[in-house]
């Protein structure tokens, strides 16, 4: 078997390399990455790549077709990943995130590829009033992160055939310790808060609900939707990927993390604006089809590891949220030394190719 992972050198991707590597062995296995997050490696002694047969450094919006060559199952992480990055690029966000994971599937459909797995996201769902969302409720995208999804989500499902079958994983809010961690992300970032500085700043009144889920636990979601069958849940399938016992209201994850991390104080903003994204999630359907792949993490644990992972850092930033550990800060830095463009590419000639490998050894 031959699985090509894009957007391997995020946060996510590592999980993902190394859940792949161990449930197929003898698989060979290719990231593809621009490269942005290359360098942001925190608390570990080895690359995640290491675990994979080649990397290929390239743009998905402009991606060779030799790297679709005999490969048997795409799983498409590649994406600007979160919603101020969203704001911020707003263009480049519906290119990449859409644009190019539409491309990138029809290419593959020609090319003989026979699964293409996308990262998707329950925050389409945006502001959701009247008990938890299923696969069947009205999406409500308000940012253009989560309308790069959506309409992913649309294009994509024509693709889907007896020989092409398409998996949608709408994952909760991403949490939990990476080889490439990220503190822009509301548990992460209370648990920084509690470790730098013994407090935790809610941006808002703290209301409104959102859904988790481990990003180790992410990756055994794909690693079902590798092998699922599509004769018992269809050609194509886009499925809410969490557990039921996930959904939080913000002020809930502060407080959490304040019980496991002592002396940690909890404050609100009452006097901004309301945060609109809201939602209640039903993951009963990924019960049903993914049975022997459902979250095995908890809450309280995940703030371990998270508490854990950061004192062995000696992470002490109280100033975090203006650091390299929030993603849209290493593009901004990338774009100040005239690395990357307003389009975010590559600025050098070398960076550019999509041709451009590393083999493993």
């Amino acid at each position: 078997m031959k699985i090509l992972i894009t957007g391997n050198m995020g946060y996510i991707g590592p999980a993902v390399v190394s859940q792949l590597r161990e449930t197929y062995p003898s698989a060979m296995l290719i990231g593809c990455d621009m490269g942005y997050f290359g360098s942001c490696l925190t608390n570990t002694t080895t690359l995640p790549e290491n675990k994979l047969d080649m990397q290929v450094f390239g743009d998905v919006r402009k991606l060779s077709p030799e790297v679709l060559h005999n490969v048997d199952v795409i799983v498409h992480l590649a994406a600007i990943s979160n919603d101020p990055m969203g704001t911020r690029y707003e263009e480049v966000t519906m290119d990449v995130n859409h644009k190019s994971s539409v491309a990138i599937a029809k290419a593959a459909k020609a090319a003989g590829v026979k699964a293409f797995i996308f990262a998707s996201s329950c925050s389409m769902y945006g502001a959701a009033e009247g008990g938890p969302r299923t696969e069947q409720s009205a999406l409500n995208p308000l940012t253009a992160y989560a309308r790069s999804k959506a309409l992913t989500e649309q294009d994509l499902k024509p693709l889907a055939d007896d020989s092409f079958t398409v998996t949608c994983l709408r994952f909760a809010t991403a949490c939990g310790m990476s080889s490439r961690l990220r503190l822009d992300l509301v548990l992460n970032d209370f648990v920084a808060g509690a470790v730098a500085g013994g407090k935790i700043s809610i941006l808002s009144d703290g209301s409104p609900w959102r859904p988790l889920i481990h990003i180790k636990d992410m990756a055994r979601a794909i690693d079902w939707a590798v092998s699922r069958n599509p004769d018992s849940s269809g050609t194509f399938l886009a499925v809410n990927a969490g557990c039921n016992e996930w959904n939080y209201q913000v002020r809930q994850i502060a407080y959490t993390v304040a019980e496991v991390i002592p002396e940690t104080t909890v404050t609100f903003n009452p006097d901004t604006l309301p945060d609109k994204r809201s939602y209640k999630v039903d993951f009963n359907l990924f019960k049903l089809l993914a049975p022997h792949h459902q979250p095995r993490y908890t809450l309280q644990q995940t703030i371990q590891e998270l508490h854990e992972g950061l004192l062995a850092m000696n992470f002490a930033d109280n100033n975090f949220r203006n650091s390299l550990s929030m993603r849209l800060k290493v593009l901004t830095h990338l774009q100040d030394q005239d690395l990357i463009n307003h389009k975010l590419e590559w600025t050098c000639k070398t960076a550019e190719s999509s041709s451009s490998k590393v083999k493993a050894a």
